[in-house]
């Protein structure tokens, strides 16, 4: 079978339910009238590669041109580092599940980009260490957890909303900083229960913060697999990310140490079920450095992503109306004025496939990388020992031949009757064997944050305020999202 000419025929076109197939092509219908919400300009069709990597410096994303938004692989040769850039179903899968023994270790710009902050915690760890982590952490994810760990969502967005009750509705709040505060609040007292106070959350936020700021640039010396370069990187960015890293790690450890040393039975933490496991595990232990590493892990994952996962959705909330009045009666009909359960997240339909479109258009991490062990074929694509592959959930996510409109937004798609994507095609949580542990997690916290805040508030943008898209490890808005609230009380419509 060739697969260059393979059709791959987006959901939305067939065996989609009556009700939500009539929403759903009305919603593409309006679509295709509208212009889109921000993206990110592709670069020139004449652009050659130095030009693209010139662009990448400011924003990883602006390598791609129109003509990679359509194709199923392509190639980049960089000095000494070949890349193949995976970009259809069968690519992703064949990387990231049928060979993932010779695709489980990260590029090394990746792996240069997090070690310093995580060590060797599980984004970065690969081989038996990454599976015998694996293996110790999942149980302070499980299911059975979920109920709890949804109070605590729910309670720390309920906080949030209080304090928005007595902002002004005419000052505007930086969403973007919102609700990292609400998702560092919400994943500090998950993973070490009631001990965390809030200054150490924003503590912990600024780091991550201060750490990327230092680490977006492209490393020359591994994107053209010229190690001798580094010689001539700034000593300077790499001391303020060793330093950024270092007051990370303080935070965190001194939030274990008084874990460990006021341990309350009755409280059920991840670093409780973690550490639990820790202690039950065979083969080699994991030391008191692992601990803190796999803390921080947890920690990145629960807090940067989802959080720039609800700026986007309060973004998109308003520039489609439509939008947020259809997801305000779906709050108003389920929840009619109540605080959200874990067990309404299966009832707010409309709400998660906000959130899910959302991670589709904007998906929390754009870039995915693996270096190849061994010899292998992608497609009609050579790789060798040392070649980097790239999976980009932004370019999969907006595949000219995979999606209907796809720089739209419409959270129609993931209506309960419309089929899901292939899971090789829209994969915001990564997909195959590293797929990420907390998925569940992230998109109940997701949608009860949403619930709970857009109840009582409709955010709106600052008019004069231009949205421009940020690549850094993560995707955010640049330079924040200012929002005013209005008001709203749901209950007085029954």
């Amino acid at each position: 079978m060739n697969h260059d000419n393979a059709s791959y025929v987006t959901p939305s076109k067939e065996r989609v339910g009556s009700s939500d197939k009539q929403q759903l092509a009305e919603a593409l219908s309006r679509a295709h009238h509208i212009e889109p919400p921000v993206t990110v300009a592709p670069a020139p069709a004449s652009a050659g590669i130095l030009k693209r990597m010139y662009r990448a410096q400011h924003n990883l994303l602006s390598i791609w041109r129109e003509k990679d938004y359509s194709v199923y692989t392509t190639h980049m040769n960089l000095a000494n580092q070949k890349y193949v850039v995976c970009n259809s179903p069968d690519t992703v899968r064949r990387v990231f599940l049928e060979q993932h023994d010779n695709y489980d270790r990260k590029s090394p710009q990746m792996r240069r980009a997090l070690i310093p902050l995580l060590k060797d915690g599980l984004f970065v760890s690969d081989g038996d260490l990454w599976s015998q982590r694996r293996r110790q952490c999942a149980p302070s994810l499980s299911n059975a957890l979920l109920p709890n760990f949804c109070s605590v969502m729910t309670a720390s967005a309920n906080e949030t909303a209080e304090r928005w009750a007595e902002q002004p509705q005419d000052e505007p709040l930086d969403m973007l900083t919102e609700m990292a505060h609400l998702t560092a609040r919400i994943i500090g007292r998950t993973i070490f229960g009631d001990d965390t106070t809030d200054d150490e959350a924003e503590q912990v936020v600024a780091g991550f913060t201060e750490y990327q700021r230092h680490s977006e640039h492209l490393d020359m010396a591994d994107t053209l697999g010229l190690p001798f370069l580094r010689l001539l990187g700034n000593p300077l960015r790499r001391n303020r990310i060793r330093y950024s890293a270092e007051q990370v790690h303080e935070v965190i450890d001194r939030i274990i140490d008084r874990r460990i040393n006021t341990s309350d039975s009755n409280q059920h933490s991840m670093i409780d079920s973690f550490m639990t496991a820790l202690e039950g595990s065979e083969g080699c232990p994991m030391g008191r450095e692992a601990v803190r590493n796999e803390a921080i892990v947890m920690f990145m994952a629960g807090h940067e992503t989802t959080a720039n996962a609800l700026a986007w959705c309060w973004y998109l909330l308003d520039y489609d109306q439509q939008a947020m009045v259809c997801l305000q009666a779906e709050l108003d009909e389920v929840l009619k004025g109540r605080t959200p359960r874990y067990e309404d997240v299966e009832k707010l339909h409309y709400t998660m496939a906000v959130f899910e479109e959302a991670m589709r258009l904007y998906p929390p991490v754009p870039l995915l990388t693996r270096q190849a062990r061994g010899e292998d074929q992608v497609r009609n694509r050579e790789v060798r020992p040392g070649t980097v592959l790239i999976v980009c959930p932004w370019l999969m996510h907006r595949h000219r031949k995979l999606w209907e409109a796809p720089d739209h937004f419409v959270p129609e798609r993931f209506l309960p009757k419309v089929p899901r994507p292939d899971k090789f095609t829209y994969f915001p949580f990564s997909v195959g064997h590293r797929v990420c542990l907390g998925k569940r997690f992230g998109l109940y916290e997701g949608v009860l944050c949403l619930a709970t805040l857009a109840q009582r508030f409709t955010p709106q943008l600052v008019p004069s305020h231009k949205v421009e898209i940020e690549c850094r490890l993560t995707l955010r808005p640049k330079g924040g999202l200012p929002m005013t609230l209005q008001s709203r009380k749901p209950y007085k419509r029954f």
